[in-house]
């Protein structure tokens, strides 16, 4: 599984996957001022975003990393690292 996901913000420019937060969402932070936090919702054609704080994005990347350790060490470990890289 490749984490590594990126999407194209009308106004802040290109944005990265932080963390998977549940079916059709996922949590992305701008690439350059990386303390914007979008959680994103993909429905069909449509992709809505939604500003979010630092402490929600974080905790819903928690929460990912949490399903990642049930998965296995490789997926835990991949998501960890982009994890401590994001918020540490």
């Amino acid at each position: 599984m490749s984490t590594e996901r990126y999407l194209n913000h009308p106004t802040f420019g290109l944005l990265y996957r932080v963390a998977m937060a549940s079916e059709g969402r996922e949590v992305f932070a701008t690439l350059y001022a990386q303390r914007m936090f979008f959680l994103v919702s993909v429905q069909g054609r449509s992709v809505e975003f939604e500003v979010i704080p630092l402490m929600d994005a974080r905790h819903l990347a928690e929460q990912n990393l949490a399903r990642a350790r049930r998965e296995g060490p490789e997926a835990h470990s991949t998501w960890r690292e982009l994890f401590d890289k994001t918020f540490i």
